[in-house]
């Protein structure tokens, strides 16, 4: 005798099938995005202030500079070189592993140099609008060596950047800040987005 089939079985496990392969589809497909072009990031402190702000959602280019392989060290070709003015995420040198984000202010081969509230690169000053500085201080003058970016943050008595632990290597690189997707502090209600640069502050 022959057990007869229960009726629907066939089609639940072909619906099961289905929706199994499109999770993994739309995982592997998340993966491959996150990793080689866009990646979401969160602003956790105050050294980028006011040009990003603590609570600031925002997506990252990781395509732009040349997107970083998982687990080996090797990059794909990159469209460009970090500039300075951009706003970069990278990895902390110090280990390696903390996202941190700050902006490029000199490349290899530039002199930086800090005299007081005024930042010059190969000794010219820089028209630097968004930075903010309550008391100024001096560093410099400092040759970026090769293969490295110099970083500092637009709140500049407030954040620890290249003038502390140094240039950052290029291989730290994760990707340059695009737009903010979101932002929202509780405590002055505020709530904004868009690309970096056109945010009203």
């Amino acid at each position: 005798m022959f057990r007869k089939a229960t009726k629907g079985t066939p089609r639940r496990k072909s619906i099961i099938r289905e929706y199994t392969e499109i999770i993994t589809m739309a995982v592997v497909l998340a993966f491959f995005v996150r990793t080689f072009f866009i990646q979401a990031f969160k602003i956790p402190s105050e050294s980028m202030e006011d040009t990003l702000l603590v609570g600031d959602f925002l997506f990252a280019n990781k395509f732009v500079y040349g997107a970083k392989f998982p687990f080996v060290d090797r990059r794909l070709p990159g469209v460009r070189d970090p500039e300075p003015g951009d706003i970069i995420i990278f990895k902390y040198p110090g280990d390696k592993r903390t996202d941190y984000i700050k902006r490029c202010v000199a490349v290899e081969g530039q002199t930086v140099e800090v005299k007081g509230k005024k930042l010059y690169v190969d000794g010219v000053p820089q028209d630097e609008a968004y930075a903010k500085y309550y008391h100024g201080s001096n560093f410099g003058p400092y040759r970026v060596p090769d293969g490295h970016i110099f970083m500092m943050g637009d709140n500049r008595d407030n954040s620890a950047d290249s003038r502390v632990w140094g240039p950052l290597k290029k291989d730290l690189i994760l990707g340059k800040a695009m737009f903010i997707y979101f932002s929202w502090s509780a405590g002055d209600r505020r709530v904004r987005f868009g690309r970096i640069g056109d945010i009203i502050r």
